[in-house]
């Protein structure tokens, strides 16, 4: 069988697709300061940072020593504080119920009670690289009643964490009600 490949024409469709390939990253270049555009749905880092402090400031007057996270609507950790002497395994604990927090749209104890044994989602727990599922992650709202990220703290009491990531998110609102 003869072979009727030529490679003068074969070339032409490489060629073509080299072309459109340095179109598209040309066009990526100029067009990528827009893809990454704050999302107006999440959680500023202003409004992260002063969710943090205000619940930190929470704390402090209810004698009790924690860790705070906060996370964006995408779940990403926005702005974290340990206060002194708080305990070092609570740190990841916070990260995790604010990102438990966030996966779901529902304060961590909420989901809990749906978690335990007999539960409609019993060992959910398990999935996401772990999650936590007693009380002490909050989602974050904006003044429309949009998830824009989570609050988690972690330190105290299960009752004491829940306090405290409630007055967390909710300072964000209050702070824009008072400007």
């Amino acid at each position: 069988m003869m072979n009727f490949y030529n490679h003068k024409t074969a070339s032409k469709p490489k060629e073509k697709t080299l072309k459109h390939s340095r179109l598209l990253f040309v066009l990526l270049i100029f067009t990528s300061p827009f893809l990454v555009a704050q999302n107006t749905t999440d959680v500023t880092d202003k409004d992260a940072l002063s969710a943090v402090l205000a619940a930190k400031e929470k704390a402090e007057t209810m004698g009790v020593l924690v860790n705070i996270a906060v996370v964006d609507a995408g779940a990403n950790l926005k702005a974290f504080i340990r206060m002194d002497d708080s305990f070092l395994g609570s740190i990841d604990v916070a990260i995790k119920k604010a990102k438990t927090s966030r996966y779901f749209n529902i304060a961590t104890g909420d989901l809990g009670k749906l978690t335990q044994p007999g539960g409609i989602i019993y060992n959910i727990e398990l999935s996401n690289n772990g999650l936590v599922s007693f009380p002490g992650g909050v989602p974050i709202k904006n003044n429309k009643g949009k998830i824009i990220g989570a609050i988690g703290v972690s330190g105290g009491t299960i009752e004491e964490d829940h306090k405290i990531a409630t007055y967390g998110a909710k300072s964000i609102l209050t702070e824009k009600k008072t400007k």
